[in-house]
């Protein structure tokens, strides 16, 4: 099926908190980045797909996201293709680009995820996130785990003889409850540990002190994760994913616009697969995704150097080590525990921090994993540097469907030079 496809460029800003900036700032800032790691110029890129979520939410920006902008900063008269998929968008912008390519449309494409989630209205935040979800089935179900968590926390509070307190609407995002049900079924059925949670956050906090472009730069140990404030047990604080702002794109091209361009410091994309999730019956997008990407790049679990997966919160982190074959079920926590997943284990996975310290500026997060694994694959991490990093893996998932992930899409790039 087609040629092969190629990141030649990669770009991705500093992820935190810009209140006094705009989307057409933050657009601007990557775009720049990302043209100048791969030595273009604006009237190379053919077409571009723009990833957004909350840009309607917040400022009422709707529609013609990408059109608004990229032509507030020199890109337009080209086909641009808007995206929202959740926290899949950027890698489903990717997936796009990727597409059009291998059908020989285009030979060099922008993809680009750009975000604002910060705000101090905290509720607006906090509603925001249901929109990843069936609203209707979320409310109701959301409604009732809440009720079931505050029960739990006045009877141990009346325990220990104190005054039970009462949660604030809008302390945390609903996806915070649906990581905890997870992680509670898992505790249950295969014995995981809130203590295997916490080493996935401590490394998670460490790699990013070693990452100039993560939100969170401060390492956290194993102690400090458990004794954070409480978010939805098991998860503390410190085991889910911060609120933040952020952009990062890339540039792919085919085989012809590579050769014509001389560049050595090209990834090719091995595997681009986007699938959906099932509502009634067992929700399979995570195993199901993950096949179709190693069938498609000739590769297993055992050929990959270095990974990023989704972790909203660690227990994202644990079951996707899992579901994308890295262990056997049931074996996230022993094969984290183990130091397996560190820097210098066996298969480090999230060193840039993962969305946990990295950060997870929703319509960006994606393109951040592709940039850290680009970064690795051409020897370039500095401190953080996967030791002959030939073969990496990206796994991002988006909303709620049923039991699992609405969308994902799974990437596997690889060294050439």
């Amino acid at each position: 099926m087609g040629g092969k496809v190629y990141i030649i460029g990669t770009g991705m800003i500093k992820f935190g908190k810009y209140l006094e900036r705009s989307i057409k700032d933050l657009t601007g800032e990557v775009l720049e980045l990302v043209l100048k790691d791969c030595g273009l110029t604006r009237d190379d890129i053919q077409a571009a797909w723009f990833s957004n979520s909350a840009w309607g939410m917040y400022s009422f920006q709707h529609c013609i996201r990408g059109q608004v902008a990229l032509s507030a900063n020199g890109i337009e008269g080209i086909p641009i293709i808007n995206v929202e998929n959740a926290c899949a968008g950027a890698t489903t912008a990717l997936n796009g680009g990727w597409t059009a390519i291998k059908a020989g449309i285009f030979d060099c494409v922008l993809a680009i995820g750009v975000e604002k989630l910060y705000s101090e209205d905290r509720e607006k935040v906090m509603m925001g996130f249901i929109t990843g979800t069936d609203v209707e089935v979320t409310m109701e179900m959301i409604g009732k785990f809440q009720e079931e968590e505050q029960n739990r926390k006045e009877k141990e509070a009346r325990e220990r003889g104190e005054k039970p307190l009462k949660e604030k609407a809008g302390g945390h995002s609903a996806f915070m409850d649906f990581y905890a049900i997870g992680a509670r079924m898992h505790m249950k059925e295969y014995g995981t540990t809130q203590r295997q949670l916490a080493v996935i956050a401590s490394k998670a906090h460490n790699n990013s002190t070693l990452n100039p472009l993560a939100q969170y730069t401060f390492p956290l140990t194993v102690e400090e994760v458990l004794a954070d404030r409480e978010v939805a047990y098991p998860l503390t604080r410190s085991m889910c994913a911060p609120i933040g702002d952020g952009a990062a794109a890339a540039i792919i091209c085919s085989e012809s616009f590579l050769k014509k361009i001389g560049r050595r410091r090209a990834v090719r994309i091995r595997a681009s697969v986007l699938q959906s999730g099932n509502r009634e019956r067992e929700n399979d997008i995570c195993s199901r995704s993950a096949r179709l990407a190693y069938e498609m790049a000739g590769v297993g679990p055992d050929d990959i150097d270095v990974a990023e997966v989704h972790d909203a919160t660690t227990f994202g982190e644990l079951y996707q080590t899992e579901q994308m074959g890295f262990c056997s079920l049931g074996e996230g926590g022993p094969f984290a525990e183990s130091g397996a997943t560190s820097l210098g284990g066996k298969l480090p996975v999230n060193p840039s921090g993962g969305l946990i310290a990295r950060g997870h500026p929703v319509g960006a997060s994606g393109l951040a994993q592709i940039h850290e694994l680009v970064t690795h694959l051409r020897g370039e991490a500095g401190k953080r540097q996967v030791e002959n990093a030939r073969i990496a893996f990206a796994e991002n998932g988006g909303g709620f469907l049923g039991q699992g992930e609405a969308a994902m899409a799974v990437h596997i790039l690889e060294k050439i030079s």
